[in-house]
């Protein structure tokens, strides 16, 4: 959103935490497809989504002021007052049960994945 609203003039910068932070992000639309992949299932059973993949938040910024045409060193800052002082650097799921049970795998990389987001909060704020 942050990129999306600068672009269009209607914020000046973002302003973020940890920027080193390094998550594993996935595409709604893989999510939604190994649900129903579970739905068919016999029996119920627990399952981890996971790309697999840790980006840090560096990476979604990047990304999404790219998608706009922006370069983020002119907009991002850090501000300690939002970092966390209890959270995890890393974290990585371990999807192997749904690949293996279900024949299930991301297919939406992460470059589309916040791409597709950053344009649609741009159209969005466009309106």
């Amino acid at each position: 959103r942050g990129a999306a609203a600068i672009k269009l003039g209607r914020e000046r910068e973002l302003m973020l935490g940890d920027t080193s932070a390094e998550r594993d992000w996935g595409h709604a639309q893989d999510y939604v497809r190994a649900m129903w992949l579970m739905l068919q299932q016999d029996t119920p059973e627990d399952f981890v989504l996971a790309t697999g993949v840790r980006h840090r938040v560096q990476d979604v910024v990047e990304t999404a002021f790219a998608a706009v045409d922006l370069d983020w060193r002119g907009h991002v800052r850090q501000d300690p007052r939002l970092l966390r002082p209890a959270e995890p650097v890393q974290l990585t799921g371990n999807a192997s049960k749904a690949r293996v049970r279900l024949g299930w795998q991301p297919e939406v990389d992460f470059a589309t994945m916040i791409r597709e987001m950053t344009l649609a909060e741009l159209q969005l704020l466009r309106g």
